[in-house]
C-alpha cells in the first residue's frame, strides 16, 4: 500500500537542490527521481510557463505523481537511463535544468517487503522496478563464483569478496538462499564481531546496485545530460557513495566517464561542464540530526558550458 507522499520521502538538501537549479520561470527541467515528490512540488512553485518532467520507475512513485493536478507537470514512468528517449516522445530538444537525488527512497527502504533492507525479513528482491526481471535472489543463487566476488568487491568494496562469494556458493548447493534471514545468516560468519551492520549494508548494496544496474543507468543518463541540456543549464546531481559520487565528479571535471582526457590546442580540457562549487556540498549537522539519510549525501553542481 503506497503511502501519504509526504511520508514517502524526506528529501534531503532540498533547498540547496533547488537553488541549485536556477530556475527560470518559463524554463524547462527534469526531476531524474520523482519518488515522494519533494523536489517536483518544489520546482512547481517556482515555475510559471515553464514545465517539469519527473521520471521514476518505482510504481508507488506514479500513484504520488498521480496526487499532482498541474498542467505545468508531466510524469514518466521509466528509468531516468532513457532520458533522451523519453523527453523526444515528448517533443522536448533541450532543458534548462536537470536534478537527481540518487540511491534508494526511505518509502522503499522501509518497505519490507521490497527487500531493500536487512533490518526485516522478506524475500530477496531489491528491484527498483517490480516488473523488471532480475531479482537479488537470482543474482545470490545463479551469478556465478566470480561474478559474485567481483559485484561485491566493486559495488560493495567488501574486504573478504573471494571468501565471501565462495562461501555463498558453497551454501547454496544445499538450499536455495531465497530470504534476508538466509544471506543475513551467511554473512554473520565473515563479518567482524561489532560492525555486523556496516558488513550487511555493503553486501546489500553491492547487490542492489547489479539487480537494478544502477551505476551503468548513471553513466548513460550523464552522458545524455551533456546532449540535452541548454547553454549555461545546470546539472544537480545528489549521491550517497563513493562509486556514485566518483562517477559524477570525473564526468563533470573531464567530461568523460573513462579514457584519456581531450584538451584543445591550449591545453585546456574539453568537457561539457563547469563545476559550479568546487566541492561537493553535504547536509548541516541540524539537517542530518532529523534525517540520517542525509549523512552520506554529496551533492555536486556544474553548468553545461
Amino acid at each position: 500500500m503506497t503511502p501519504e507522499a509526504s511520508n514517502y520521502h524526506n528529501p534531503v538538501m532540498l533547498k540547496e537542490c533547488i537553488d541549485g537549479l536556477d530556475i527560470k520561470p518559463d524554463g524547462v527541467y527534469v526531476d531524474l527521481t520523482f519518488g515522494g515528490g519533494g523536489h517536483s512540488k518544489a520546482i512547481l512553485e517556482k515555475l510559471k510557463g515553464g514545465h517539469l518532467y519527473a521520471f521514476d520507475q518505482d510504481q508507488d512513485a506514479k500513484q504520488n505523481a498521480q496526487q499532482i493536478k498541474n498542467s505545468s507537470f508531466t510524469f514518466i514512468e521509466g528509468n531516468f537511463r532513457y532520458l533522451k528517449r523519453y523527453l523526444k516522445m515528448y517533443g522536448v530538444k533541450a532543458v534548462d535544468g536537470i536534478l537527481g537525488d540518487l540511491g534508494v527512497s526511505s518509502h522503499q527502504i522501509d518497505d519490507a517487503e521490497r527487500g531493500f533492507s536487512t533490518r526485516f525479513d522478506a524475500e530477496l528482491d531489491m528491484r527498483m522496478d517490480r516488473s523488471a526481471a532480475k531479482t537479488a535472489r537470482q543474482v545470490i543463487n545463479e551469478y556465478s563464483q566470480e561474478e559474485l566476488h567481483r559485484i561485491l568487491g566493486m559495488y560493495g568494496e567488501v574486504r573478504n569478496a573471494k571468501t565471501l562469494a565462495a562461501a555463498i556458493v558453497a551454501a547454496r548447493v544445499n538450499a536455495e538462499i531465497s530470504t534476508i534471514n538466509d544471506l543475513k545468516h551467511i554473512l554473520s560468519r565473515y563479518a567482524k564481531r561489532g560492525k555486523e551492520n556496516k558488513y550487511y549494508a555493503q553486501v546489500f548494496q553491492a547487490i542492489r546496485i547489479e539487480v537494478n544496474e544502477e551505476l551503468k543507468a548513471l553513466e548513460e543518463m550523464l552522458e545524455q545530460s551533456s546532449e540535452v541540456l541548454t547553454k549555461g543549464g545546470r546539472l544537480v546531481i545528489m549521491s550517497y557513495h563513493s562509486l556514485e559520487d566518483r562517477l559524477v565528479k570525473n564526468f563533470i571535471q573531464k567530461g568523460k566517464l573513462a579514457g584519456e582526457v581531450e584538451k584543445d590546442f591550449y591545453g585546456n580540457v574539453i568537457r561539457p561542464f563547469e563545476a559550479v562549487t568546487r566541492k561537493p556540498t553535504t547536509a548541516s549537522d541540524e539537517e542530518i540530526k532529523e534525517n540520517n539519510r542525509a549523512r552520506s549525501a554529496k551533492l555536486r553542481i556544474a553548468e553545461k558550458l
